[in-house]
């Protein structure tokens, strides 16, 4: 089972810094829940350190078409 409270600082994270680098992104925007899910499942594969798993949720957002949502 995954360690909520370590997947949702990754996420916060992640979401965090790529709402400061791309302009215009809502809070609400889809793509949140998406790198929710991404990294819940990226935490059951392979725990690591919250700093990692936000390092692959970047990544996992800059791979997503700008029309994913």
């Amino acid at each position: 089972m995954a360690d909520e409270v370590s997947v949702k600082k990754a996420v916060d994270t992640a979401w965090s810094v790529y709402r400061a680098i791309h302009d215009g992104v809502d809070v609400a925007d889809n793509r949140r829940c998406l790198l929710e899910r991404h990294l819940h499942g990226r935490w059951e594969l392979r725990e690591g350190e919250v700093e990692e798993l936000a390092n692959f949720g970047l990544a996992y957002l800059a791979r997503l078409p700008e029309d994913e949502c």
